[in-house]
């Protein structure tokens, strides 16, 4: 359950792992794939605190105290991480768009689509104004084809390298020409207004086309229908899909070299995806209920946005937006992942290259800090709970510790290395204030110790 909730959102306290083991796992998993049935988040307790989180515009700190703010508090976990997952596919960053306003507006919708129905939300995505912009189909005239979001839609989007050709590239860009949006307000003297779609039929290159073996007088929309029924598509999005939630993948350029880490799994998840008419939860239920997935324990490196959110999560007392919470929300960006804002339309490099000497250094003292303040109520929890153990062992303090932190799994030399420094510690008791006040001190510093371990990077 655990790893389920590492993976379907971003982890557990070990209450909330208590009653969903009691509910059992595929109902669980049913309860995360249907979030309706959770509250939603409550944006007026955010703007209460933070006014200037509802339009952020190209303020860094102010457009990621909203996205975090969502991160930690919400109550539909799998929602809030397909959103992530589909801003690591259909990566926008503030870099070029300059307005925070419409990047969350863009991981608004994916939050709404991103369990529904894959052919849907390309169109969606398609005719987004922030993807528009950030790709430059405002640029693709019928007489002047600019084919950088035609490229993009086929290379990353949806089919991967090699599943085309480059005339498909030329034809499908000049299938969305017209595809732009409305000319923007000046901002002064009111500020930003929001960009809206518009289609210039003027525009369009009317033109017979030929795309992946289809011809005519095709569209943007007729060359997502032709896309989604490619079989290269379904396995495609499947690869992404496992990279994210199950185990690290090469790099996504490399996809047409290197072959699946597990294609079993892929041709499984693919046949549901084909099966449900491209629909995404009936993919995400076989993921989750899979042999594949059940067995992929610790085999994800976690992402900057894992790392915080899930330890906020943990630790507590974050869910209100106070004061410093713009600093807080930039804690990914120190760890290579800034969201909102990633360093190209191919989105973060995952896994291993999560971690250099500075990420690292980042990820180790950000979790130290907060599961060693025990003001905190997540880590006053656990204190409670090894407290209700009565006289700590050595080894009972290195087992608790890691079983309320994860469960973490250690190697053995790890675990002898933990075991070794609360040996030099020695029994723990609670029978008095003073003894108290220090096994809560030491069992901060064991969590502390723990978190700072390799084994700990991975989910």
């Amino acid at each position: 359950m655990a790893h389920l909730m590492r993976r379907a959102g971003f982890g557990a306290s070990r209450d909330e792992l208590e009653a969903r083991v009691a509910k059992g796992y595929e109902a669980t998993v049913e309860e995360l794939l249907a979030p309706e049935t959770q509250p939603p988040v409550d944006p007026y307790v955010l703007l209460r605190h933070q006014p200037a989180a509802l339009l952020p515009g190209g303020q860094p700190p102010m457009g990621n105290v909203n996205y975090m703010y969502y991160l930690v508090t919400t109550q539909r976990p799998l929602e809030e991480k397909m959103a992530l997952f589909w801003h690591q596919v259909f990566a926008t960053g503030n870099s070029k768009v300059d307005n925070y306003d419409q990047l969350l507006e863009q991981i608004d919708l994916f939050r709404h689509q991103g369990m529904a129905n894959y052919r849907d939300l390309l169109l969606t995505i398609a005719r987004n104004p922030t993807m528009i912009f950030w790709l430059d189909n405002n640029q693709n005239h019928g007489t002047a084809v600019n084919e950088n979001w035609g490229r993009e839609l086929l290379e990353l989007f949806s089919l991967g390298a090699g599943n085309y050709t480059e005339k498909d590239v030329r034809e499908a860009s000049r299938a969305f020409t017209g595809w732009t949006f409305e000319t923007k307000i000046p901002r002064l003297p009111y500020g930003r207004f929001p960009w809206k779609f518009e289609y210039r039929p003027e525009d369009h290159d009317d033109g017979m086309k030929e795309f992946l073996g289809t011809k005519g007088n095709l569209n943007g929309e007729d060359i997502i229908d032709i896309v989604v029924k490619q079989p290269a598509c379904a396995r495609f999005v499947c690869r992404h899909l496992y990279n994210f939630f199950v185990a690290d993948e090469p790099q996504v350029p490399a996809w047409n070299l290197e072959p699946p880490r597990d294609p079993k799994a892929i041709d499984a998840m693919a046949a549901a995806f084909k099966e449900a008419k491209y629909d995404i939860k009936p993919v995400l239920r076989v993921l989750f209920n899979s042999d594949f997935f059940k067995k992929a324990r610790y085999q994800h490196l976690k992402s900057p946005a894992e790392v915080v959110v899930g330890t906020l999560r943990l630790v507590g007392g974050y869910q209100l937006p106070k004061p410093g919470y713009g600093e807080l929300s930039m804690q990914p960006s120190y760890m290579a992942q800034d969201l909102l804002n990633p360093p190209s339309v191919e989105g973060w490099h995952t896994g291993r290259e999560w971690i250099n000497s500075g990420s690292l250094m980042a990820r180790i003292n950000f979790v130290a800090e907060q599961v060693g303040n025990p003001s905190l109520p997540g880590v006053h929890a656990m204190i409670e709970r090894l407290k209700a153990m009565g006289v700590l062992s050595p080894d009972q303090l290195v087992d608790g510790c890691l079983d309320l932190l994860g469960p973490v799994e250690v190697n053995p030399e790890t675990r002898r290395e933990l075991t070794e420094q609360a040996n030099e510690w020695g029994k723990l008791s609670w029978d008095s204030d003073a003894n108290a006040l220090t096994a809560a001190k030491r069992a901060t510093e064991m969590m502390q110790l723990i978190v700072a371990t390799r084994e700990y990077q991975f989910a």
